[in-house]
């Protein structure tokens, strides 16, 4: 009877345990379905100073992403060494989703053909979620130059080869190879002023003291609109909707070798290689759904900057393009940087 007993016992506690563990499975994975991503913050690396146009896209997104995703998305500045500090730790960073990077022209076009030694591989090292925007250059000189087109500048410059010069924020800025790219298309010898900035580089031109600059348009247009420096150009295939009179240097340049100049500053956001596909295809949504919305748009608009929604393949197409077109450009002009 004893023996009896006991063998039922033992039988209800095995199968007490089995329910147990069965229940157990049922609910692990109910639980994480619960939890979908993002299950916790969110980090989005930006490899330069607050404050600057990569940072201001960074936090527009953060907070929008933070709204929508219900998990807080917080942008974390590590500058340092031209941008690639920050851009090396995103790369190295677990592929799990909460750590992203706000990567541009710079990371993603320029730095890998100007530094030897990167310590990052801007393709093996990156899964691409989506571009963001993009943000023409605009070629201006000084209201008082003699050059009131596209065609006038190259003509002078043709015509006293290696006494003009253009201006520039610094070595392998995005502005610089910008004239770097101008000089080769259109076969003009101009020389390169390197300045600390945009700022000091812009009030040089205004002074007279340099003949030309391709910068950034959000920070030569109140120059423009003063009346100090006159536009030429602006250096994408699609007129700027901030400056729509000026024409493309593709349309301004037809017969001077600049039919096909296509330069921007551009911002996309990345994730760490080996990130799953089911968190970039949802990042990739929620960022076009924000693109698409009147209230990014407006906050871009400001920025000077033109919203691209796309899918990942198509931003992974777009950065190999920038890659070979730069290295192109840096191997022509001679320009190697350390880090």
């Amino acid at each position: 009877m004893k023996r009896r007993q006991f063998i039922k016992t033992s039988t209800a506690v095995v199968g007490a345990i089995a329910a147990a563990v069965g229940a157990l499975a049922i609910v692990i994975p109910h639980r994480a379905a619960a939890n979908p991503y993002p299950a916790q913050p969110v980090k989005i690396i930006v490899a330069y100073a607050a404050g600057g146009s990569t940072d201001l896209v960074a936090r527009a997104l953060a907070d929008r992403f933070s709204a929508s995703l219900k998990q807080p998305f917080v942008v974390e500045n590590r500058p340092g060494a031209g941008g690639t500090l920050g851009t090396t730790l995103a790369a190295k960073a677990a592929p799990d989703g909460y750590t992203l990077y706000l990567g541009q022209v710079s990371s993603h076009g320029i730095a890998p053909g100007l530094y030897r030694n990167l310590q990052y591989d801007p393709v093996k090292d990156f899964a691409p979620i989506g571009k963001i925007a993009s943000i023409p250059n605009v070629m201006v000189v000084n209201a008082k130059s003699k050059a009131h087109s596209v065609a006038d500048f190259v003509a002078m410059a043709k015509q006293q080869p290696g006494k003009m010069n253009f201006a520039s924020s610094g070595n392998g800025s995005s502005i610089h190879l910008s004239g770097e790219l101008f000089k080769r298309l259109a076969d003009v010898n101009v020389n390169h002023v390197p300045f600390r900035g945009s700022a000091p580089a812009l009030t040089a031109l205004v002074a007279g003291q340099v003949d030309v600059m391709f910068d950034n348009l959000p920070s030569a247009l109140p120059h423009i609109e003063a009346g100090m420096l006159r536009a030429l150009a602006v250096t994408t295939l699609a007129r700027a909707q901030a400056l729509p009179a000026a024409p493309t240097l593709a349309e301004a340049g037809k017969g001077l070798g600049l039919e096909k100049y296509d330069v921007s500053a551009w911002f996309g956001l990345f994730a760490p290689a080996g990130t799953s596909k089911t968190i970039i295809e949802k990042l990739n949504i929620e960022l076009n759904k924000h693109l698409r919305g009147a209230e990014l748009q407006k906050f871009l608009a400001k920025q000077g900057a033109t919203p691209d929604p796309g899918t990942p393949d198509a931003f992974a197409t777009f950065v190999r393009a920038e890659l070979a077109m730069w290295a192109g450009v840096v191997k022509a002009a001679g320009i190697t940087l350390q880090q």
